[in-house]
């Protein structure tokens, strides 16, 4: 595969929602095993401030749709977020994939500069798509996917870096 705006977005995130899914699945599987209603998996939080594990795994799938629309340069569909079960936020998961997984990669020709303007906290901003590849959707998407599953490790469920990272 050559280096490209669409070898390094489409790939990496669908690679990484296919890891969350089956860490989703994994803490579905441990509340059954434990006997307790997996809704408390998805009510939790690392500290008070922070969005629970459903708004986490929400948040990854939206900047990965949001990235690959906007770099093909559309405006990314908005989603209700009405998940309440974990088979709720794996089909989201799968939706965000199948849709990402359905664009060309020639419609990322020249998505490197092509601008991408965003509004962030009531202010609008602009960025070249590769600086907004690199410094805004890669580290927002991979800080919730991490968020979700440090949420899921602390509550006990048996997770390694290797769930997360995937088979080579």
């Amino acid at each position: 595969m050559q280096a490209s705006m669409y070898s390094f977005s489409v790939p990496v995130f669908a690679r990484t929602l296919g890891n969350l899914s089956a860490i989703l699945g994994k803490g579905a599987a441990y509340a059954e095993q434990k006997k307790f209603d997996p809704a408390v998996l998805l009510a939790m939080r690392l500290a008070p401030d922070m969005f629970p594990l459903t708004m986490q795994a929400r948040i990854a799938c939206d900047f990965a749709k949001g990235a690959v629309a906007r770099l093909a340069g559309e405006e990314p569909p908005k989603w209700e977020d009405n998940e309440t079960t974990i088979a709720e936020l794996q089909a989201r998961i799968a939706r965000t994939t199948d849709f990402i997984q359905g664009f060309e990669a020639s419609r990322f020709d020249g998505a490197e500069t092509r601008t991408v303007k965003l509004t962030i906290r009531g202010e609008p901003v602009e960025y070249a798509g590769l600086a907004y590849l690199a410094h805004v959707a890669l580290p927002n998407f991979f800080f919730h996917a991490t968020t979700a599953y440090d949420i899921l490790r602390h509550a006990g469920v048996e997770l390694g870096k290797r769930d997360f990272i995937g088979k080579a």
